[in-house]
């Protein structure tokens, strides 16, 4: 694959609109069958490394979680041939010991959203991936040893709970969480990570911890002003991280990431209709000749 290709995605989340060390930049648009992207993908070089950087919620943060359009995101990293995606997002602490300014690099989801749009497939053609273990292990060893590298203080692996939003949680919702032993709560990663699933592309997370969700005595009314200004100290140490894991790709795709819809399309090759053979061939193409 040629190295002006971006093989390494990169989502910035609240606070993180983009990275100071990217060069060589050049804006592209993407149009998708899915409709537009939160915006313009940013292709540079990072430590080395072709990249594609997206604002999830486009330029000055203009969409909610339940707005954004997760499938053409995502979509748009596979037509561009990324093949790892690192995703920085915001999250509160459920867990008295992850404190805010703390990373988490999770490992299992919890899904509280409704009605969101979390998949390709329908209208004609079937596929169910594998998603026991929703992020890339490998990934996720690899930013958590950036972090380590970069003196953060980071937690490998919980649960983080994907509520719908925008409201933040009332107090009953925060201690049920906590009562669940999960451990962090965000608003927007459990769509990417699903699509990014079926797009088969490898996919991790780094939140950032802005507050401790309104359990907590000191924290019961979390503000967007206490987020944004925990963040915006924390951002500088989250682009820290995720330039130091994207010197450590690329690596060997041994990962049941690579390989997700080997066996989870149904439907017969034949009996997908043309237009949906036509919107998803970056995805199954090659699994039907």
């Amino acid at each position: 694959m040629s190295e002006s290709i971006p093989r390494i995605g990169i989502i910035g989340g609240s606070g993180l609109y983009d990275m100071a060390e990217l060069s060589d930049r050049e804006t592209r648009v993407i149009e998708t069958p899915f409709g537009a992207p939160s915006g313009p993908y940013v292709l540079a070089t990072l430590r080395g490394r072709r990249v594609a950087f997206l604002a999830r919620h486009g330029e000055g943060h203009r969409y909610a979680p339940s707005e954004l359009n997760y499938r053409a995101n995502i979509y748009g990293f596979k037509v561009l041939g990324v093949e790892w995606i690192l995703s920085a997002s915001a999250v509160g602490s459920l867990r008295e010991d992850f404190k805010p300014m703390d990373l988490v690099v999770p490992d299992q989801f919890f899904d509280r959203t409704r009605g969101r749009i979390s998949t390709f497939f329908g209208g004609g053609v079937v596929a169910h991936v594998g998603f026991a273990h929703p992020f890339c292990s490998r990934l996720s060893a690899i930013l958590t040893s950036a972090a380590r590298s970069a003196d953060a203080t980071v937690h490998e692996g919980g649960t983080y709970v994907c509520m719908e939003g925008p409201q933040f949680s009332t107090k009953a919702e925060s201690n049920f969480y906590r009562a669940q032993g999960w451990d962090i709560i965000g608003m927007t990663n459990l769509q990417e990570a699903k699509l990014a699933r079926e797009a088969e592309i490898c996919y991790s997370t780094l939140a950032l911890v802005t507050d401790y969700d309104c359990w907590h005595p000191d924290h019961d009314s979390v503000t967007v002003e206490m987020i944004v200004a925990n963040l915006t100290q924390n951002v500088r140490t989250a682009q820290l991280v995720i330039a130091a894991a994207v010197e450590q790709l690329p690596i060997d795709r041994t990962c049941e990431c690579a390989r997700a819809l080997a066996s989870a399309l149904i439907t017969r090759s034949d009996a997908i209709p043309t237009d949906r053979k036509i919107a998803l061939q970056p995805l199954i193409g090659k699994y039907l000749s």
